[in-house]
């Protein structure tokens, strides 16, 4: 990856989270999923982690190793030429250094953004202590303004997501995580859950920086979303649950039926099949 490069992509990029249109980011999975979401014209891609350890013959919860992550990654950068960032789940390190390592060796590959998370893997439904995720963040930012990447970090804020505490607590913990991670050097925060849209509304009030939120209800379609002032929507994986979805209605037919009509429907044709690597 070209230095020079990666900073004007992971500048684009940051850029993009203040400029409209809404910042729309449809989660891949490999090298073939991004080249179709960048034909389509979006202007960056995003990594689905379940979609990555999917494809790879795992669940998700960083049951892949990071090796097998960072060539995920690597290979997708390596066929796009948008900014790409990069799910890391919750960094996949027990410590700040070997999450510092993580991400070092994510940059290397061409990412310019990551999104953290503040939940722990080693505890079914448990979140960071708030003084570690800030001390994270912050390092996060100091490696950024070393290695001279403005890499963009969205910080999860899975209190909704876990349904942590009681239901009355949960908006204003969120919020107060939401502003610290800003605080210590996040661009963008990601309180992921399937939320109302008054709860949206609530969340764009209080937070001060960009939000991300997790897109595919019918009731919030994205001009909705751009109305109540979010700056990013991730799909997670939504699209690769759909895609696979699918390939079953495929399997389906052709084995009950004997028939093609879903194996053709909304096929690439052989020309852009050849195209997407060339």
């Amino acid at each position: 990856m070209d230095y020079q490069k990666q900073q004007e992509r992971a500048a684009q990029f940051r850029q993009l989270h203040y400029d409209a249109p809404l910042l729309v980011l449809p989660n891949v999975w490999d090298a073939a999923s991004a080249r179709i979401i960048e034909q389509a014209g979006f202007p960056a891609i995003a990594t689905t982690s379940s979609g990555v350890a999917t494809v790879l013959g795992y669940s998700d919860g960083q049951h892949i190793s990071r090796g097998m992550l960072i060539e995920a990654l690597a290979r997708i950068t390596r066929v796009v030429d948008c900014p790409v960032t990069a799910d890391i789940e919750a960094g996949y390190g027990d410590s700040i250094e070997e999450v510092l390592q993580t991400v070092k060796a994510v940059i290397e590959t061409g990412v310019v953004g990551i999104n953290i998370e503040d939940s722990l893997k080693q505890q079914e439904n448990t979140l960071a202590d708030i003084t570690y995720q800030v001390e994270l963040i912050q390092a996060l930012r100091e490696l950024a303004n070393s290695l001279g990447v403005p890499f963009v970090i969205n910080a999860r804020v899975d209190v909704f997501l876990l349904a942590i505490g009681e239901p009355e607590s949960r908006f204003e913990h969120a919020v107060q995580r939401a502003n610290a991670y800003l605080q210590a050097g996040a661009d963008c925060v990601y309180p992921i859950g399937f939320l109302e849209r008054s709860t949206i509304t609530d969340l764009v009030r209080a937070i001060n920086g960009p939000i991300n939120i997790l897109g595919s209800s019918p009731d919030l379609p994205l001009p909705v979303l751009a109305q109540l002032g979010v700056a990013r929507v991730s799909l997670a994986s939504r699209l690769m649950l759909s895609i696979l979805g699918h390939m079953r209605t495929i399997a389906r037919e052709l084995l009950e039926h004997g028939t093609y009509t879903s194996l053709h429907a909304e096929a690439l044709s052989s020309t852009e099949f050849k195209a997407l690597f060339s």
